[in-house]
């Protein structure tokens, strides 16, 4: 069972895929998103989430203060997923509240070519086995997408080299959580 861990959604339960998806722990969204609200990364934030699952990661940011989630998995069950988890959060949210969330079913790389939108915060969760070329694709054209100052995460197998950043993107740092690696990174000018 997956769970938002903080903000208004908190404790709420969400959907997974049973199958074709490997969700981030809840000790790792911890790790990630405690450091996100450190930095105060989170309110107000626009959101994307690429290879999302379940949702869990931009809707954890939903849930803290962002104020537009996109979520995109080109998995039909995944995608289903997302809608239904999209809607738990939604209907968590203040009455004030103009979040925003929206799903896409649609393969990365042709959801990043055909939009015309711009994010503050990324998350890039590919499969583990997805081919470090593809990886590269993605990240070179998520940078005109990227906001000024925007961070983007990129969660691998610790096995996994260290992804290869466009020009437009500068690594932070990296971090091991067992099995995982985070790699932390910005958009530069």
């Amino acid at each position: 069972m997956t769970r938002i861990i903080a903000g208004f959604a908190g404790s709420l339960s969400i959907h997974v895929p049973p199958t074709g998806t490997r969700p981030t722990s809840d000790r790792v969204r911890e790790a990630i998103f405690s450091a996100l609200d450190a930095r105060h990364d989170i309110p107000g934030a626009r959101v994307l989430d690429l290879y999302a699952g379940s949702g869990a990661l931009g809707l954890e940011a939903a849930s803290r203060g962002a104020a537009r989630v996109d979520l995109v998995d080109s998995g039909s069950v995944a995608a289903g997923c997302c809608r239904r988890n999209a809607e738990i959060v939604r209907k968590a949210a203040p009455a004030t509240s103009a979040l925003r969330i929206e799903v896409s079913a649609s393969r990365v790389q042709s959801f990043l070519t055909a939009s015309t939108g711009h994010w503050d915060l990324v998350f890039l969760d590919p499969p583990y086995d997805l081919d470090e070329a593809e990886l590269t694709l993605n990240l070179a054209a998520l940078v005109v997408r990227l906001a000024p100052g925007a961070v983007v995460l990129v969660e691998r197998g610790s096995r996994s080299p260290e992804p290869v950043w466009p020009r437009g993107i500068v690594r932070d740092r990296s971090k091991k959580h067992g099995d995982t690696t985070l790699w932390w990174a910005r958009e530069t000018d």
